[in-house]
């Protein structure tokens, strides 16, 4: 076993193992983490990527529970422990992500542990998909890092054309050939359900959600990119948060230097070498509310078409 999947391993064993089901009958896994000395800080909800399995999120999750508090890490359908026997033919879309999925987390931990305050951490659709769930009266905050869904406009000026053939043309085409996205043999992420590659690829259903359970969502956002993230620029997040129309959002834009590394791009943030910095910062506002970062707010001029 290689040794980063070894450590994963390890990390699991250290939570207890989970089952959610989902509105619709679907079976979710993840892992559940006890806060140090029974908590106290509140309940956290790890929201992934697409295409990125929850065991990515361990070490942040393990630092969280260090800290005091309770963390559920979980697959969606389709995805790493959540994945059916068969992929092809499963017909999950993006928003079941939301709709079922988030919801049934959100449930999951608010029976499990009722009175805390609900934080959510959302990476890239993670960040995104808090707004479909059903209700979410019950969401303190959310830290939402990366956060949009993946319009080939708002990708980075000097990388659009290449990312725009790769996951708007290639993915597509590769998807419908196989009947699911076989990013693993690709080596681009993890496999995807069809429906999921084909959202995204063709922006169905983005330009106005089909949920109105947008229009509801009020918990304070913090929405966070750095400047060399290629996906999650700047006008990326304003397009996916101008659908909330109700919460109070506040924008971070952070620059590699600012955390002592010289490249974080879109998923570095996650890795262990940022606990003694960003982990750290990312505590006042889970904790406390406190914008870490009050100075690094992008300018106004950077805006989505």
């Amino acid at each position: 076993m290689p040794e980063a999947k070894r450590r994963q391993s390890e990390l699991a064993r250290e939570a207890k193992s989970v089952s959610i089901r989902c509105r619709d009958g679907v079976e979710l896994r993840g892992h559940f983490w006890n806060g140090a000395d029974n908590g106290g800080n509140g309940s956290v909800i790890i929201n992934p990527a697409t295409g990125v399995v929850a065991r990515y999120y361990h070490y942040y999750a393990r630092f969280l529970a260090e800290h005091g508090f309770d963390v559920l890490t979980y697959d969606y359908r389709g995805i790493g422990l959540s994945r059916p026997a068969r992929l092809k033919g499963s017909g999950y879309r993006w928003q079941d992500w939301g709709e079922q999925d988030f919801d049934a987390a959100r449930l999951f931990m608010e029976n499990k542990r009722p009175g805390e305050q609900l934080l959510v951490v959302g990476h890239s659709i993670g960040g995104f998909l808090p707004g479909f769930s059903a209700s979410t009266e019950g969401i303190t905050r959310v830290l939402a890092i990366g956060a949009q869904y993946g319009h080939w406009r708002d990708y980075a000026e000097t990388r659009r054309w290449r990312l725009f053939l790769k996951w708007h043309v290639v993915m597509p085409a590769t998807t419908l050939l196989f009947g699911y996205f076989p990013g693993r043999r690709l080596g681009w992420l993890e496999d995807l359900p069809k429906d999921v590659a084909l959202d995204w690829a063709f922006q169905r259903g983005w330009k106005e959600p089909a949920s109105r359970h947008f229009e509801n969502f009020r918990a304070p956002v913090l929405s966070l990119t750095v400047s060399d993230d290629e996906i999650a620029t700047v006008q990326a997040l304003r397009r996916g948060f101008s659908h909330y129309r109700n919460a109070q959002v506040e924008e971070v834009l952070l620059r590699p230097e600012d955390l002592g590394f010289s490249r974080i791009g879109h998923f570095d943030l996650f890795h262990a070498r940022h606990a003694s910095g960003f982990w750290l910062d990312s505590l006042l506002w889970l904790r406390d509310g406190t914008n870490p970062w009050p100075g690094k707010r992008p300018p106004e001029y950077l805006v989505f078409a």
